[in-house]
């Protein structure tokens, strides 16, 4: 049956206003419109409110034309006043709910055709200037639609049509419901009024009026955005049956191209980001007061040796965890426990994992045949001996067998470390200075690049204790504007010239912004014009991606490479370098005795045995098994069926996914930018709350996200585990305030 929620609240409408006494019998009709379609959900004609069931509501569209469901109102016809609420509908897009009933004293108005003035400021506030009277028509018929439609224009939200009845709007049941009841409690007080004192009834000043109304006005503003500035969901029809992420293991898995990559079709980037923007613009969408506060039960009931011990932790460790992966609302989780697909906390609470450690884990987090051959190799060798090891070179290899432009490789501790190292290269090779990146993007956290950090535009509102000399060479440009990009690099032609344009190549924050599929070419074609050289960061893309990475994926080749998290398949010391033999010479330099440019870096544990050998298997592992391309399938099926739940329950939630890289987006904070400064710093930190809240929904519900809006799926991710976890989702969207 299509529409379950919106029939269900016409239900539980018509239940609450038989329970208090409004209807009687088969008299009024009761409507609520379905989020994201042109259509409402309406009571059937003459049909017994005590008898009704979620399957005897019809659906009907704005033209007030009967959209039989077969899994529906059978036989079922809906209410004669349908083209009365399709008019409504069409006029008032602040209005989600309708309720006409046929209630005693608003009735012995009707018969009157007394309007109600502004008796209270109440009443203003909830029903509008007065409650006017509606010229009498004939039942179900056109001119009574188009009456009403005449009428509601003006905003209010209570009517009472001559000799017939009333009409009560809201912006969602429970205020129609409450419009409705309101409107009852004036109408005995007028009439009283009325007869008791004849010409005598006051109404309040005009003023308080206005303020009253004003304040309506305001209300209904922000809940009509909801409507007006909303776009279509993406449709999923109920039989459409999910992708699976069942494959067969590749024959042969000599080159990347042979395994294929995890992105089995580019997402359309302009409507994604049309439909982020249309998420933006909008009221947020959060959970309930109730639900939140379950939410919070949940953690302060069930997560009990999670607090305690990292409440013990912030005396010895700031802020109580040593990464900002562990920083979830109200507290973070302590695990011991993390295998396959699924953690456990302290408390034995078992969750989905789709953090996966932030990305690296693409086979699945502890697995157990990259264990035990790390485990042989360190019986040998410990897990660092100071000096050179095979798997230094072994891990070497199989990335150049991957990722052939990576000619020549320089392990290092992390990403971050990575990162450093490329720009120190990339200004030691060109002999220039300046570096740009892509406002918003994360190159980790060195001096030179926390600069635009996550917010474009921001330039170093993230730099507390960064001297200003670290970032004075650094620039950067808005996502996807190449026209911007082009003149920053003409810009710094003045000063010298750019070292390197360093990008994420599926756009910033892991695609968080998503960039078009033609872009990473068009940046090539402008470091080639401009001498500078390009840096693909591909600490998260690498790997996850495909074992030919991005770079693989869009077919650019850049001239050098960062990996980290997955190089090490989840191990520590995960971080290196690669790219062209000639410029990655100025890490040789010093060393092998060759002139020309040195750069120092290096660290006593950079390419340890341990992390070495971990990555080579897991590589060798990763391409046996064909796990990113696995992963990416589990990421399309977890993504297909998030687009039907917000659909089904007509959130403007926006789900999109980039192989195994699945974003989830909620409140839409992380797409604000410094270009609507005024809209940043009003909404930033209620954004940001709403995902936080919804990142602890989510893991009440037995899901582990990043920070609430974006999930890694890995190989341990079955069908059966997706569809687990969707399940969860459709639970935690029941939730949300306004379903």
């Amino acid at each position: 049956m299509k529409h379950r929620l919106s029939r269900q609240h016409v239900v539980d409408m018509c239940r609450t206003m038989l329970d208090r006494g409004y209807l009687k019998a088969t008299e009024g009709n009761v409507s609520v419109r379905i989020p994201g379609h042109q259509l409402y959900a309406v009571t059937p004609s003459n049909y017994d409110y005590d008898r009704m069931r979620v399957e005897d509501i019809c659906i009907v569209d704005f033209d007030g034309k009967h959209v039989p469901d077969p899994g529906g109102a059978g036989g079922l016809v809906p209410s004669i006043e349908c083209g009365m609420h399709a008019n409504v509908y069409r006029e008032r897009p602040d209005v989600n709910a309708i309720v006409h009933t046929h209630q005693p004293y608003a009735s012995a108005l009707a018969f009157l055709r007394k309007p109600i003035p502004a008796l209270t400021d109440e009443q203003v506030r909830f029903l509008g200037k007065e409650v006017a009277i509606i010229d009498y028509a004939p039942s179900g018929t056109g001119f009574l639609a188009k009456n009403v439609q005449k009428k509601v224009a003006s905003g209010d939200n209570a009517f009472i049509i001559a000799n017939h009845g009333v009409v009560a709007l809201g912006t969602d049941p429970d205020r129609a419901v409450f419009n409705m009841a309101l409107l009852e409690k004036v109408s005995i007080a007028y009439l009283m009024a009325l007869t008791s004192e004849a010409g005598k009834v006051y109404t309040i000043p005009d003023t308080i009026r206005e303020i009253a109304f004003s304040k309506l006005k305001k209300d209904e503003k922000r809940i009509a955005a909801q409507i007006t500035e909303a776009v279509e969901p993406v449709r999923v029809p109920d039989d459409e049956e999910l992708p699976s992420a069942a494959t067969e293991a590749p024959k042969t898995y000599e080159t990347s191209a042979d395994l294929g990559y995890s992105i089995s079709e580019y997402l359309d980037v302009d409507d994604t980001l049309r439909r982020l923007k249309a998420l933006v613009a909008q009221p947020m969408r959060g959970l309930r007061h109730d639900a939140l506060l379950d939410t919070l039960n949940y953690f302060e009931t069930k997560c009990t040796a999670s607090k305690e011990i990292t409440e013990r932790a912030k005396k010895r460790i700031p802020g109580g965890v040593q990464h900002n992966l562990a920083f979830n609302y109200p507290f973070p989780l302590a695990i011991d426990k993390a295998e396959g697909a699924y953690l456990t906390d302290r408390d034995g609470n078992v969750y989905i994992d789709f953090l996966q450690a932030g990305g690296p884990t693409i086979l699945g987090s502890n697995y157990a045949p990259v264990n035990e051959r790390v485990a042989e190799v360190i019986r040998e060798s410990g897990p660092v001996t100071g000096l050179f090891h095979e798997y230094e070179l072994k891990l070497a290899d199989i990335i150049h067998q991957y990722m052939p432009h990576i000619e020549m490789y320089r392990s290092l501790g992390s990403g971050t470390e990575a990162v450093m190292a490329a720009v120190r290269a990339a200004r030691a090779y060109t002999g220039k200075k300046m570096v740009i990146k892509v406002g918003g993007a994360y190159h980790g956290w060195s001096d030179t690049m926390v600069y635009g950090l996550r917010v474009p535009g921001s330039f170093r509102m993230n730099a507390k204790g960064i001297p200003w000399g670290a970032t004075g060479r650094t620039r950067e440009a808005f996502p996807h504007d190449l026209g911007l990009l082009k003149r920053k690099l003409i810009e710094n032609r003045l000063r010298g010239g750019t070292a390197a344009v360093v990008v994420e190549p599926l756009g910033p924050e892991s695609g968080t912004r998503p960039v078009p599929k033609g872009y990473n070419a068009a940046v090539r074609k402008l470091c080639d014009e401009f001498g500078a050289l390009l840096i693909f960061d591909e600490v998260v893309t690498g790997f996850r991606t495909g074992l030919g990475g991005a770079a693989g994926y869009f077919g650019v080749t850049p001239d050098l490479t960062v990996l980290g998290k997955a190089v090490s398949g989840g191990y520590p010391m995960a971080g290196g370098v690669g790219g062209r033999a000639d410029v990655m010479a100025v890490f040789g330099s010093g060393l092998d005795g060759k002139h020309g440019a040195h750069i120092q870096v290096g660290g006593t544990l950079s390419a340890n045995p341990l992390s070495c050998a971990a990555g080579y298997f897991a590589i060798q592992e990763m391409a046996r098994t064909n796990a990113p391309v696995i992963a990416g399938k589990a990421g399309d099926r977890l993504t297909r069926g998030l687009q039907r739940l917000i659909d089904k329950y007509g959130l403007p939630y926006v789900a999109y996914n980039q192989g195994s890289i699945v974003h989830l987006q909620s409140s839409g904070v992380l797409m604000l930018d410094m270009r609507n400064p005024v809209k940043l710093f009003k909404e930033n930190k209620g954004r940001k709350q709403v995902m936080e809240q919804m990142g602890a929904a989510y893991a009440a519900h037995g899901i582990i996200t990043l920070a609430g809006s974006r999930m890694y799926t890995s190989m341990a991710d079955t069908d059966e585990v997706i569809d687990d976890a969707l399940a969860r989702f459709d639970q935690v969207f029941a939730l949300v305030e306004g379903v």
